[in-house]
């Protein structure tokens, strides 16, 4: 166990760039409207727990449920795909009730958006390279930045106002639709 700086820093890189929080403002601003609120705090202990378990145990859990890598990435795929098809044509494919409503934060905030497949990958892949202390502390570090995000989510819609928000939910939908295909075509290859 040694901290090294340059561990810390690439792996806080791979992070942010697959959280992708600031590229997620727009699918959060939507979860937020139809949920009502998204509670910053809860959703950002939510994922760090998740991500934190991952590291540790995750390979071990997903290895006893007899589920591979490549089939929870392609399961993650697919949620993430339902999301931007959602967002691309302004049509509702997941049924709003009141539980799923108050389960917001938790679900699809904490999970998959923040902690999904694709972090919960690059954590196992940063695990072969790099030492677990040094992944710990650049999950830390994304974790605050995803707290300030979505702490400060008001003040972006604000800014951005409904014109903003509009373009950006089209834009990012195609994005995460994207960013869903390649998740999906990258690990379908391993499972046939």
């Amino acid at each position: 166990m040694e901290f090294n700086m340059n561990e810390i820093m690439k792996s806080t890189m791979v992070l942010f760039a697959v959280i992708d929080i600031i590229g997620s403002i727009p699918v959060l601003m939507d979860v937020k409207s139809k949920a009502g609120n998204i509670h910053p705090g809860r959703a950002t202990i939510v994922a760090l727990g998740i991500m934190l378990a991952f590291l540790f145990i995750g390979e071990g859990i997903i290895t006893f449920l007899g589920v591979d890598i490549n089939s929870f990435a392609v399961a993650g795929s697919f949620v993430l795909f339902f999301m931007s098809l959602e967002m691309v044509l302004g049509i509702e494919l997941f049924k709003q009730d009141t539980s799923s409503m108050k389960a917001a934060t938790i679900v699809p905030v904490a999970f998959p958006i923040i902690a999904g497949a694709g972090s919960m990958t690059s954590i196992l892949s940063l695990r072969a390279e790099f030492d677990q202390i040094n992944i710990t502390i650049a999950i830390l570090i994304n974790v605050l930045m995803v707290f300030l995000v979505l702490r400060f989510l008001g003040k972006f819609e604000k800014m951005l106002g409904e014109g903003g928000i509009a373009v950006l939910r089209k834009v990012f939908g195609i994005i995460l639709l994207s960013i869903a295909v390649k998740l999906f075509t990258s690990n379908v290859q391993h499972l046939i």
